[in-house]
């Protein structure tokens, strides 16, 4: 299963610029281990978005601990939106990545 991760500042820029190199770092690991599979900024820049591959069962556990892990959730710079995601045109393409 799949599902997106909305992330929106809830303080200014210039603080969670301050986290964002730590944020940016934890994001390369979740891609390395094949559970990230896009994410970016919003524009314009008030959050972000992540693509990302949950279990089947019990989704909402998987996404609480990648929120959970995320450096601006741990500085409580952000809300997040945890959206678990049926795909059903494209999985294909996904289930390649």
């Amino acid at each position: 299963m799949y599902a997106l991760i909305l992330v929106r500042y809830r303080r200014p820029l210039t603080e969670v610029e301050t986290v964002t190199g730590a944020h940016r770092a934890y994001l390369d690991t979740l891609k390395k281990q094949g559970i990230l599979l896009a994410s970016g900024p919003l524009d314009p820049r008030f959050g972000g978005a992540w693509l990302v591959r949950v279990q089947d069962e019990n989704p909402l556990a998987d996404l609480d601990t990648l929120r959970d892990g995320d450096p601006f959730y741990q500085a409580g710079l952000a809300n997040y939106e945890l959206l678990p995601w049926n795909v059903m045109a494209g999985k294909d393409g996904l289930d390649r990545m």
